[in-house]
């Protein structure tokens, strides 16, 4: 194939996750709704994945408390091999069977928390084994994975499984899979958010201002809902230090008004 072919076959097949993604989405609004009650309690969101899913859990996790101002342990992603094996594959970590429970164990996972297992296959012993610890001390469990009727499904309370279909390269689960599990965790986290109120309409009025573009964004939030002008706005963010409070502050007498 060229070069051309080979793109054109990729995106052909991309267009297809979209569609199996489409075909979830009750179980992904049965697990939110859960998901929902068990944070607002008080309750946290573990992902658990090996190589690619276990990755992708872990990005999805560390983007939310920049992103809607919430605490680093409200959603925790935790990958077969540790923290190393975000950059490096691991030999071997994903065929522990006891790796898993081990570190939930470490953050004192209980039945106030969800614990979803992310497996294209369904099959990976480091996810397999630990839902099935998870159902056993009465934990909340889900699965996303690719591959309908897994074993990883029998233990899961919501079982989400996109049928994606053959990979491009088979067996490579970065594609095809992968697409639709970062879908399927951008809607569990942010529907998430949204429901426990970190936004204003679509608004990221939680987020923290950690660099120049975020502080410019949180200027044009305010200057939209204020009709100021950007340096009334700066001020804002000055002296109350986030864009929800200075939108709760009912804009102060300011000396620099449009």
């Amino acid at each position: 194939m060229t070069v051309g072919e080979i793109l054109q076959a990729m995106n052909a097949e991309d267009h297809t996750v979209a569609k199996a993604v489409a075909a979830v989405l009750p179980a992904v609004e049965s697990f939110v709704e859960q998901l929902v009650s068990k944070v607002r309690d008080g309750g946290r969101l573990f992902y658990i994945g090996a190589g690619t899913s276990g990755r992708l859990g872990v990005v999805d996790a560390s983007e939310i408390p920049p992103t809607f101002g919430v605490s680093e342990d409200v959603v925790v992603g935790l990958i077969a091999g540790g923290d190393g094996a975000i950059r490096k594959a691991v030999e071997f970590a994903e065929d522990s069977t006891t790796a898993a429970w081990d570190i939930l164990q470490h953050y004192h996972a209980g039945p106030a928390d969800c614990v979803l297992a992310i497996s294209a296959s369904g099959t990976t012993p480091y996810v397999l084994h630990g839902l099935k610890a998870c159902r056993e001390h009465g934990i909340v469990t889900a699965c996303l994975c690719c591959n309908q009727g897994s074993p990883v499904s029998a233990f899961a309370d919501y079982a989400i499984e996109p049928d994606t279909g053959p990979e491009f390269l088979t067996g490579s689960t970065r594609l095809k899979s992968g697409t639709a599990q970062k879908l399927v965790l951008n809607m569990i986290s942010t529907a998430l958010m949204l429901r426990l109120g970190h936004v204003r309409g679509n608004r990221m009025v939680d987020m923290q201002l950690t660099n120049q573009k975020l502080v410019q964004r949180g200027i044009a939030m305010l200057c939209e809902h204020f009709l100021c002008s950007e340096a009334d706005a700066m001020e804002l963010l000055k002296r109350w230090g986030s864009v929800r409070a200075a939108l709760d502050s009912g804009r102060p007498n300011l000396g620099n008004k449009q």
